[in-house]
């Protein structure tokens, strides 16, 4: 997702997503243990996402 996507979000949703995408990044994790992950460039996308995420969050917890 592009971060002027997530500008568009209110901070409450913004942080639903986080949230949604930490529970699936350790669903992925799991995956990855057991070995059943197929696409493990799954996890560094969604770690990405995340970062993304709280960074346009934390922005925009700065503005006011």
């Amino acid at each position: 997702m592009k971060a002027a996507e997530l500008r568009k979000l209110s901070q409450e949703e913004l942080e639903q997503r986080v949230r949604d995408a930490k529970r699936e990044l350790m669903d992925l994790r799991f995956q990855a243990v057991s070995g059943r992950l197929v696409k493990t460039s799954e996890l560094r996308r969604l770690r990405t996402d995340i970062a993304q995420m709280k960074t346009v969050a934390n922005q925009m917890s700065r503005k006011g």
